[in-house]
């Protein structure tokens, strides 16, 4: 068993989970059901799933979680890109937020590469 809180990664994602949740406060409201509540789960995910796998047993658990969580950042890239489309978010906050999606992703990338090793 690992403790999560002392990685890097998990400690990125944790941070970018935050910031997501202040940035879609600004969202229109019919979409605090909708856009909002699906960009908020996908991150919450990363963080979570990075968690969940440091509390499992073996570094094969440890992979499947970190899986997940990189899917789950394949999915908020998704919807960050889709809600600038829609002029939910400035770029002056929807690039930061895709550069550190997109941070995580090889982050998570590399660890799972690591796993497999």
């Amino acid at each position: 068993m690992k403790n999560y809180r002392e990685l890097k990664i998990w400690q990125r994602s944790h941070a970018l989970t935050v910031s997501l949740y202040q940035v879609t406060k600004t969202f229109p409201k019919d979409e605090v059901f909708a856009l909002t509540n699906q960009m908020r789960r996908a991150c919450v995910s990363i963080p979570a799933n990075i968690a969940e796998g440091c509390g499992r047993e073996g570094d094969a658990e440890l992979k499947r979680f970190l899986t997940i969580a990189l899917g789950s950042a394949c999915e908020l890239d998704y919807y960050v890109l889709l809600a600038c489309e829609l002029g939910y978010l400035e770029d002056s906050s929807g690039r930061p937020l895709a550069a550190e999606i997109m941070e995580i992703r090889r982050m998570l990338g590399t660890f799972i590469q690591k796993l497999r090793a």
